[in-house]
């Protein structure tokens, strides 16, 4: 749990919260980010990558808030409602202690009346639950990400705010009192009493309605069976259960249901280093982060997940013609559009002034190796562990091998998407060595067609190459790029997709090495941009994704104690709901898009083999 200072004045609060200070609500179409003080503060809709609604964690003055919280000076903790992705924000007051539940209905799964199906709508249900509390609210839309202006006007007992291309549906069970743009209520609870706040999105299969108490409270209970249903599948029983079920939980929560992609985190421009440039927006499907929760959720049990993926790759991805840039993108909208042009808001300040704020994502346009290694790793595990591949899904696979024997040994921008020019990285070498050599494996598993002498024939090559170019003697170490000196964490891969034995001498040299360098504190750095110009201006925390790649490298190693301690120094970083952005700063603070998939299934990973060792 969080909890701030008590008294807290909302008069003298700061205008950004921490990254760290945020909990996640969600519905498989889209997410909101609610604060530790009861303010929503980033919220797009209908989708993940729709303009936002509430964007204040982007602008605090021009982004929208939907604010809800005691009236009165009052400390705050927030928690999720146990194995759900319901959260709870208490606020304990001198005279009583409420709480704000957050919630947003799963539909489309069968269980909602036929009028209910593709109803999107965020609820916020106030409960007094000793004494008495008083409480205030403000809802203040903000369209197109600030851009867009909007009307409101009341009808029917709701308040409808409407703008050009989306429109907002505001009840509530207290009286609203407006402004004409945004919309207010006052009101104090006693023990026992609630009060239910619906916002809908407007739309023409859907008819916008109030939401009464005890509407609200079975759509709660209905949101709590739902999510602990899906929980029930898995099937980890190990030391670090609650993190791995929240890890879990939110890799579910950054799942769209209608056609099974996977973002790499719900928000855009969420600094890398406050202040700074490194600020991207994530609302997309990056091929290898998804590849790599398959793989995670796989090892849980949720094959219905790893499906549903595999579903949009069949139906929404398809492998081109082997153009300049390969037959796969590095990433695709979340509908399995390609075209995700890149451009800069500014009419948002970005957090805490870090500007740009992007939408979009130029990187799409890059040329990343490694994707095809984490993509067939992929397939080769949803083939072994949850239902046999098609033969169109088999004849993809040999189009993309046959192509990765063609053009694995140019440079390309590589896993970290830097900025500064191609280079021949390790790791998209290391992850090509995987791409033909898993789909060699599951040739001769299945005894599918395949060109087998060609594929080994470049599978060997590409170890040879990576032992002879990538292997720095000067350093005694695995290195970032053929013939340099720069240190990686993306090496720390090596042993974990068996490339290298990890006991193997080269490889405990490299260990070594990284540790002496990029480790701090369990926290590992991806590199060093000083020694390896990224083409961007600033610095960056450590990176999450290595940290627990550092610990599974350690395990590995037979090193189990380092491996343990360093594990759970990492639960420490997390945030107080087990969540954590891309990356950790130098204090310990959360920087980057939150929270991030890449980060929760490595620490499902980490957790599984630590486990799994320390027996």
């Amino acid at each position: 749990m969080a909890e701030t200072p008590f008294p807290q004045d909302p008069a003298g609060a700061p205008r950004y919260l921490p990254i760290a200070d945020h909990g996640l609500i969600g519905d498989l179409r889209s997410v909101a980010l609610v604060g530790t003080n009861g303010t929503i503060d980033w919220y797009c809709c209908p989708s993940f990558d729709a303009p936002s609604v509430f964007a204040a964690v982007l602008d605090a003055d021009r982004g929208g808030c939907f604010e809800l919280a005691a009236a009165v000076p009052a400390r705050t903790k927030q928690f999720y409602f146990p194995d759900t992705n319901v959260l709870i924000t208490r606020f304990f007051t001198e005279d009583g202690v409420g709480e704000v539940q957050d919630f947003m209905p799963v539909t489309g799964q069968g269980d909602e009346r036929p009028d209910e199906e593709g109803r999107h709508r965020l609820i916020r249900r106030v409960v007094c639950v000793r004494g008495t509390v008083p409480f205030r609210s403000l809802v203040a839309p903000r369209f197109g990400y600030g851009a867009d202006p909007h009307t409101l006007r009341e009808q029917g007992g709701m308040i409808l705010f409407e703008s050009a291309r989306r429109s907002l549906a505001l009840t509530s069970t207290v009286p609203l009192e407006h402004d004409g743009q945004d919309a207010r209520a006052a009101f104090k609870l006693g023990e026992g009493e609630s009060a239910v706040f619906a916002l809908d999105l407007v739309g023409e299969q859907v008819t916008p309605r109030g939401c009464p108490r005890m509407e609200a409270e079975r759509e709660f209970n209905t949101t709590v069976a739902y999510w602990r249903r899906w929980l029930h599948q898995s099937r980890y029983r190990g030391r670090w259960r609650e993190m791995v079920h929240r890890s879990a939980l939110t890799l579910k929560l950054l799942t769209y249901a209608p056609t099974g992609a996977i973002v790499a985190a719900p928000t855009t421009s969420l600094p890398e280093q406050p202040g700074g440039e490194r600020n991207w927006d994530y609302r997309y499907v990056w091929i290898r982060d998804a590849a790599f929760c398959v793989y995670a959720l796989l090892r849980l049990g949720f094959s219905g997940e790893a499906e549903a993926f595999m579903r949009f790759l069949t139906t929404h991805i398809s492998p081109g013609d082997g153009a300049a840039l390969g037959p796969l993108q590095i990433m695709y909208g979340i509908d399995g559009r390609s075209d995700l042009p890149e451009r800069e808001l500014t009419q948002l300040e970005g957090h805490r002034g870090s500007a740009p704020v992007r939408v979009g994502n130029a990187a799409a346009g890059q040329l990343q190796l490694d994707i095809y290694g984490a993509l067939i790793d992929s397939v080769y595990l949803y083939d072994k562990w949850a239902q046999p591949i098609s033969s169109g899904q088999w004849d993809d696979v040999c189009r993309l091998v046959d192509w990765v024997c063609d053009h694995w040994d140019q440079p390309d921008e590589g896993v970290w998407e830097t900025r500064g020019g191609r280079k021949n990285f390790l790791y998209s070498r290391l992850m090509c060595w995987v791409a033909v050599e898993r789909a060699i494996r599951l040739a001769n598993r299945r005894g599918l067609p395949a060109d087998l002498p060609r594929w080994r024939q470049a599978r060997d090559t590409i170890y040879r190459r990576i032992m002879d170019r990538g292997w720095s003697p000067r350093r005694g170490a695995f290195v970032q790029h053929e013939d340099g000196d720069v240190l990686d964490a993306s090496v720390l891969m090596m042993p974990l997709a068996k490339f290298i034995a990890p006991t193997d001498p080269k490889w405990l040299s490299t260990l070594d090495a990284l540790t002496g360098e990029l480790v701090s504190d369990s926290l590992v750095y991806r590199y060093n941009p000083e020694a390896s110009p990224d083409g961007l201006r600033g610095d960056e925390g450590t990176f999450s994704i290595c940290s627990f790649w550092y610990v599974e490298a350690l395990v590995r190693a037979g090193r189990l104690d380092e491996a343990r301690l360093a594990f759970e120094k990492m639960l420490t970083y997390a945030n107080h709901l087990g969540l954590y952005a891309e990356e950790i700063g130098r204090t310990g603070e959360q920087q980057g898009n939150f929270p991030q998939a890449f980060t929760h299934l490595a620490l499902i990973s980490a957790a599984f083999d630590l486990d799994r060792a320390l027996g």
